[in-house]
């Protein structure tokens, strides 16, 4: 072996040797302990719907699901009844979840009974109760979110050539430490680190080339909240891309398919047994009733509507049609990037051009939704950290009326300070992370932040006038909007750029 091949083998291996390391190992063990702690002290603070009833928040919803799943049987979940009354947070999410609530209450039921007991617990907001819902979450993020951001930089930065201690270091506490997750999940309450996790599991299956690892954890992540679908257009196409150039295309996209049917199968199975439970628990994921938007969400249909009255102007299915047409318009550049030429670097982005389409154009859009473009933004962070950085910020910024209402302004300024802190560390402007800015961007970018400051201040100090009540609500969010669409066009451009380079390349090896 000559010493050029010698020296990238030993690049290669790089990653493997400081995670094998004594004192790297230390400093991943502090990154998670660390990360550990950050979600412990958030999950002191109030959370959805505390002491606001009668149906409370997203809190009650989650403990209600325990209740419900421990209580009653399995073909019951999701079927109206005198024991589970469905206007009173029936279960909306797909049977993994209903699953992981019925583990979580058998916890539960184990430490403090009273807390899932059913009908008198409603409501319940004991000490040691809320305590142990706190746990629940934090477990489900030591379980299956850090394993897989574990196992994704590890994949990740292997045979990488630009790559360091420090670099790896930073980019695993970007994720971990990123403030929009934990703030959700173990402040507002939340499992968004199940599905997310599972999603992020499948990311580094594909980059590790197990297709049908991939696909079977993907399935996971759908199969736990519906709005992972955000991701799927990205899962597709590169998957079929992939099949499409090798040998037998056929064989390798019926073994995908397989895999997604049999997973689906599996966790369907209790409703299976006649159209109409299967079409019961469908019902229930399709929350078209809710209307086209909900809240002041950052999104094209609640933002335009301040200037077009969608829901005024257009049948609730016809704006069902308009949806469906925008989205797909959306998904569907970088869909063809990928199935023309499939690569691991552009599937990252067509993860997130895809998960923007979805926030920006589909129907009933939540605020909490912004997590999913920006798990795939993180997953970047070393090669595009101006973009995630800015996106983190009004990703927090577009959640702030929520999270308000929440009372949860002091650890929304305590993470997004440690995420600046930890984004400026010491050796932070290592490699990728150097990033030029010309004069005039870095002007407009100062005065953007310098708006969005004083909306801070101004949704917290000022009332809004009576003809007006929700003014600062649609100011922030058209200000989160300009800046979600300038973001979508940069990272669909950057996308077909790669395709381009792809290209150059091929043709440089032909000459």
């Amino acid at each position: 072996m000559g010493k050029k091949a010698l020296k990238n083998e030993v690049e290669k291996c790089d990653v493997w040797w400081w995670l094998t390391n004594g004192s790297c190992v230390v400093s991943f063990l502090c990154i998670v302990i660390f990360a550990l702690l950050v979600r412990l002290g958030v999950s002191f603070h109030p959370y959805s719907g505390a002491g606001d009833p009668p149906k409370y928040g997203d809190y009650e919803a989650q403990r209600h699901w325990m209740e419900i799943t421990l209580n009653t049987a399995t073909k019951e979940w999701y079927h109206n009844s005198t024991t589970n009354d469905l206007r009173y947070w029936g279960l909306d999410y797909p049977p993994l979840t209903a699953y992981q609530s019925y583990v979580h209450a058998l916890f539960l039921n184990y430490f403090h009974p009273d807390s899932v007991a059913l009908f008198t617990s409603r409501g319940h907001e004991s000490s040691l109760g809320k305590l142990l819902m706190r746990l629940t979450v934090l477990s489900a993020d030591v379980l299956i979110f850090f394993p897989a951001v574990i196992c994704f930089i590890m994949v990740y930065y292997t045979g990488r050539r630009r790559c360091c201690k420090e670099d790896i270091a930073w980019h695993f506490a970007m994720i971990l430490v990123g403030p929009c997750l934990i703030i959700i999940d173990h402040g507002h309450f939340q499992y968004n680190c199940i599905s997310l996790g599972f999603t992020v599991g499948a990311v580094a299956a594909i980059f590790s080339e197990n297709d049908l690892v991939a696909c079977f954890l993907f399935s996971l992540a759908l199969n736990h909240k519906q709005m992972s679908a955000y991701f799927a257009p990205a899962f597709f196409s590169h998957l079929l891309g992939k099949c499409f150039k090798r040998r037998y295309p056929l064989l390798e996209v019926s073994k995908l398919g397989l895999t997604v049917i049999g997973t689906f199968v599996l966790i369907w199975w209790p409703y299976l047994y006649s159209t109409e439970a299967f079409m019961e628990v469908l019902f229930r994921l399709a929350p078209f009733e809710r209307g086209l938007y909900e809240d002041y969400v950052a999104n094209f249909w609640c933002t335009t509507s301040m200037l077009m009255k969608w829901k005024k102007l257009f049948t609730s299915q016809s704006l069902k049609l308009l949806s469906l047409s925008a989205t797909v318009l959306g998904i569907l550049p970088s869909m063809v990037q990928q199935l023309t030429s499939p690569s691991d670097q552009g599937f990252l982005y067509a993860l997130l051009n895809s998960s923007f389409a979805f926030y920006l154009f589909s129907f009933q859009v939540h605020e909490k939704s912004i997590l999913l473009p920006l798990l795939p933004a993180s997953l970047l962070a070393l090669e595009e950290p101006l973009l995630f950085k800015w996106f983190t910020f009004y990703a927090m910024f577009s959640m702030y009326p929520l999270l308000c209402r929440d009372r949860l302004i002091l650890p929304y300024v305590a993470l997004l300070a440690l995420f600046l802190f930890i984004y400026y560390s010491p050796g932070g402007r290592q490699g990728g992370r150097e990033v030029y800015v010309p004069k005039w961007a870095g002007f407009v970018m100062s005065l953007l932040l310098l708006c969005s400051f004083l909306l801070h201040l101004i949704y917290l100090a000022f009332r809004p006038p009576e003809k007006y009540p929700f003014i600062f609500e649609a100011l922030i969010m058209i200000l989160c909007f300009s800046q979600f669409v300038l973001l979508t066009v940069y990272t669909n451009t950057k996308q077909w750029m790669l395709l381009n380079s792809t290209w150059m390349e091929k043709e440089k090896k032909l000459v």
